[in-house]
């Protein structure tokens, strides 16, 4: 009797949040991986490091280009058959890349087909999860579903690395593969697209109601809801903040720290242990932004957020001359605030567009964070070619950080869905 209480208590979506969890993991591991890359690249091929910053410019664009189609897409044919789908094609991008000679071939594989496929399984999957298996503690779900990309880095880079210094980056590309198989059939046996299939109320509700059939043009409804968010000054807010987030985060930190402790004789496994180490505190402070933008205004929790990034890149080029101390400090301070910026960001999308048109609005918010860290990821590699450090890349990154922090106190209190609800 007390084992069926527990079961008819226990919510079928902690299932739900835990694959996904754990695709989001994999997938922001898989794009972490050019960043280790980089100088064996350069040693097999003789590519040049502006030359594979490209290849990683224009993966990070399609990745975010990807977004707000992913959430037409996601609701039109269903969360599992979509990330089936978008695993399969990444792991024939990824199978396909030892056997590749040329950049424009790199540029295929990794700045198309992969920028695709994991652009289908970025944050939008996890705001279309949140939104369609909770309604209570919404937050804490996109702060634990953003906090798997830092989990991603935590667990993958660290080991793939190894296995790229003792026997080649190869042998990595194929180990990437299997863990995406082994994710494609734990997807397709456990994953469900809305708490309806299985007879459920989202959490937190007691309405067992019907998902509504998706209405529009997967190409048209993205489109539609960009021409609205151009017109409203909050869009364009969160879009520029999020313009520097990814222009300070995965564009320049996840692309560019592995080499640039290389210019310090700082070898590729320990690099990777940093940005693994900054990934167990930005799982810590990505949850607990969750928690924290279900309590208090989300404007200010951006402002803080901005603002101590901005300090802690400043910090960094003393960092990596001084020692491996000062290294750590920064990967604990940065860490923390690593992606934190992305429950309050979706909240605030909620409030003024509601949660209908919240997955493609952010998606648009989410293009404008992979364009900045497009021109991050490109830019500070021609830099480095250019003046030999990366340097003026990071000192730039904190000054447009801290710039973000003021703009975020600009965005309105109270949304235009909840003014509406009220009116």
């Amino acid at each position: 009797m007390e084992a069926d209480k527990r079961r008819a208590k226990f919510h079928y979506g902690w299932v739900v949040l835990a694959v996904t969890f754990v695709t989001l993991l994999v997938s922001a591991g898989i794009r972490s991986m050019p960043s280790l890359f980089m100088l064996p690249f350069e040693k097999d091929f003789g590519w040049s490091r502006g030359g594979i910053s490209s290849v990683v410019s224009i993966g990070i664009f399609l990745y975010g280009l990807a977004g707000p189609f992913s959430a037409a897409v996601l609701l039109k044919f269903g969360i599992r058959r979509v990330t089936v789908a978008s695993l399969g094609t990444l792991a024939a991008g990824l199978t396909a890349t030892p056997w590749m000679q040329a950049l424009w071939q790199f540029e295929i594989l990794w700045g198309v087909v992969s920028g695709l496929a994991t652009g289908m399984m970025a944050n939008v999957l996890g705001v279309t999860v949140a939104n369609q298996w909770f309604v209570k503690r919404k937050g804490l779900v996109v702060g634990v579903l953003t906090a798997s990309a830092a989990t991603g880095q935590l667990l993958f880079l660290p080991m793939l690395a190894g296995i790229t210094v003792q026997s080649g980056w190869r042998t990595s590309v194929y180990t990437a593969v299997a863990v995406i198989v082994a994710l494609m059939v734990l997807v397709a046996v456990f994953m469900r697209n809305h708490p309806y299939e299985i007879g459920a109320a989202p959490y937190g509700s007691e309405e067992k109601t019907k998902p509504a059939a998706f209405q529009g043009d997967i190409f048209a409804a993205p489109l539609l809801a960009l021409g609205e968010g151009l017109k409203n000054k909050t869009f364009w807010l969160l879009a520029g903040t999020f313009f520097f987030c990814g222009f300070s985060t995965n564009g320049l930190i996840g692309t560019h720290l592995i080499p640039a402790c290389g210019d310090y004789g700082i070898m590729e496994v320990t690099a990777a242990s940093l940005l693994a180490f900054m990934g167990i505190f930005d799982l810590f402070g990505t949850t607990f932004s969750g928690w924290l933008s279900d309590r208090f205004d989300s404007r200010w929790l951006l402002f803080w957020y901005y603002g101590l990034r901005g300090l802690s890149l400043l910090y960094l080029p003393y960092a990596l001359g001084s020692g491996p101390l000062n290294l750590i400090v920064f990967s604990v301070f940065y860490g923390l605030d690593w992606i934190a910026t992305v429950p309050p960001t979706v909240k605030l999308a909620t409030q003024e567009f509601g949660k209908e048109k919240s997955g493609m609005i952010f998606g648009w918010v989410v293009v404008a964070h992979q364009i900045g860290a497009s021109v991050a990821a490109y830019s500070a590699g021609a830099m480095r070619q250019w003046l030999g450090s990366y340097t003026v890349p990071f000192m730039a990154a904190g000054i447009v950080c801290l710039f973000a922090s003021l703009m975020a106190i600009r965005i309105s209190k109270t949304g235009a869905a909840l003014r509406r609800a009220e009116a």
